[in-house]
């Protein structure tokens, strides 16, 4: 089994882009197995147990063989449902004591700010202290207006940042009023082009994408998102996938009602955005297809999770022919998928207002786990790559199994940013083109090719607590 994994291994990195490993690591390939098979052998021993001291009881009381199997059975399975419980609990509770900390802190190069253009600065209503470490690492950091101007060659403002951390406001609502009005005194509803953010699990907003819309426009910008938990992506998606949903429409809501309410000839554009559980957040905000093209004036949505609405609806309606993983809808009218870059140029038809882009690779686990894996072959694997049946990027040697596949991708959505950028559950390589396809720059050629190379430089980032 070390030998074949190795060889799937290689296969599969290659598909990625990633160097192959020698298989170097067997024995411990080895010493897990041995360790997992240890453990599964225990648990059945304990449940063996249980089942036959519960039917052995069963028959002191006067049941029947039968009944009495029946009843050690039971037990064993509710012996089984209520280790599994006290385990998931055990591990939430320890993830929350690991993270809960973390947020507390400060990361590297992130400084509380002085300028009166983000939050926790001059004049702001916001705390630092109170923001958590992805609300600092977002109000701290990020390009200024003379790197800003240094890279596209043209005068930048300096932009705006806003941020609402779980330390402020007892409840959704209250931070959400609080970052609208974080966004009155900074001037960001006066700025150009405006960007309604919903975080990851952990609060993060990834750099390549903000720094991108900051780039593209000079500046004249402002970011707003506020945070709904600390602890990684994953707990939300398992537990609570309400919790980032309630934190996109509370947002969402405030932001456009006070943006409806300025003049109309001088409201900055208003963008939509979410990575990840931040992608199923935000769309929350739109029920429908028709309401996120007529209640936005764009929105760039990276690695949706399968659960995501209206994305899974837009999906299921595309054309026979177009692929799940890269869908073409209406044309390309409003609504376009990306996966590596220059694809929002398909198809050639015209991108009309209001434009929607979906970043989105075959091969993200995050956005094709789906519990319909545990029992039907998904469509992303109903033939061999030469077919059309899987995109090139999935390995051949990929089969659908029963329960198998769903525990499959659920481990791989783990390790999705693990992966080169143009891969998994990393975009950084197509941030730039999302935001300008949606939301055009009027920067010249050079000035975006030197753009895309700054947000290259760290587009294989990936966040640790996402």
């Amino acid at each position: 089994m070390g030998a074949l994994a190795t060889r799937w291994q290689n296969e599969v990195r290659a598909l990625v882009d990633m160097p192959p490993i020698d298989g170097a690591k067997g024995g411990v390939f080895l010493a897990t197995a041995a360790a997992m098979a240890a453990v599964v052998l225990v648990a059945a021993w304990g449940l063996r147990i249980v089942g036959r001291r519960a039917g052995m009881l069963a028959r002191r009381r006067g049941l029947g063989r039968v009944e009495s199997r029946a009843v050690g059975a039971a037990a064993g399975f509710t012996a089984l449902l209520v280790g599994l419980a006290l385990v998931v609990g055990a591990g939430v509770v320890g993830v929350d004591r690991v993270y809960a900390p973390l947020n507390a802190e400060t990361p590297e190069g992130a400084t509380e700010p002085v300028s009166t253009h983000r939050s926790a600065g001059v004049g702001s209503a916001v705390e630092w202290e109170a923001l958590g470490m992805q609300g600092r690492a977002f109000v701290g950091g990020g390009p200024s207006s003379a790197q800003i101007s240094a890279v596209t060659g043209s005068p930048a403002m300096e932009p705006v940042h806003v941020y609402v951390g779980l330390g402020q406001g007892a409840t959704l609502a209250e931070r959400a009023e609080l970052a609208v009005g974080e966004l009155e005194r900074t001037g960001g509803f006066s700025r150009g082009t405006l960007v309604v953010a919903t975080p990851t699990g952990s609060g993060w907003l990834e750099p390549q994408a903000m720094d991108a819309v900051e780039y593209l426009h000079c500046g004249d910008t402002a970011i707003a998102s506020l945070q709904y938990s600390y602890q990684p992506s994953w707990v939300s998606f398992v537990f609570d996938q309400e919790l980032p949903r309630e934190a996109g429409r509370a947002l969402y809501a405030a932001v456009r009602s006070h943006w409806l309410a300025l003049p109309a000839d001088s409201r900055p554009t208003l963008l939509a955005y979410g990575l990840s559980l931040g992608a199923l957040g935000m769309q929350s905000a739109f029920p429908t297809a028709a309401d996120l093209l007529s209640g936005t004036e764009g929105a760039v949505f990276a690695g949706p999770p399968n659960a995501s609405q209206p994305w899974h609806s837009l999906v299921a309606e595309r054309p026979p022919g177009t692929p799940v993983w890269l869908p073409v809808l209406n044309g390309g009218r409003h609504i376009r998928w990306i996966s590596n870059p220059g694809g929002l140029a398909e198809p050639k038809a015209p991108w009309e207002a209001t434009r929607v882009a979906y970043l989105q690779h075959a091969t993200d686990p995050v956005t094709w786990l789906s519990t319909d894996l545990i029992l039907q072959r998904p469509e992303w694997l109903s033939g061999p790559s030469s077919t059309g049946g899987r995109s090139p990027g999935v390995s051949d040697a990929m089969v659908w199994l029963p329960l198998v596949t769903y525990l499959q991708v659920a481990v791989d959505m783990v390790m999705g940013e693990a992966v080169p950028a143009g891969h998994g559950h990393n975009y950084g390589n197509v941030a730039v083109d999302a935001f300008n396809g949606v939301s055009p720059s009027t920067l010249d050629e050079a000035a975006l090719a030197r753009v895309r190379a700054v947000v290259d430089g760290h587009a294989g980032e990936a966040s640790t607590s996402n």
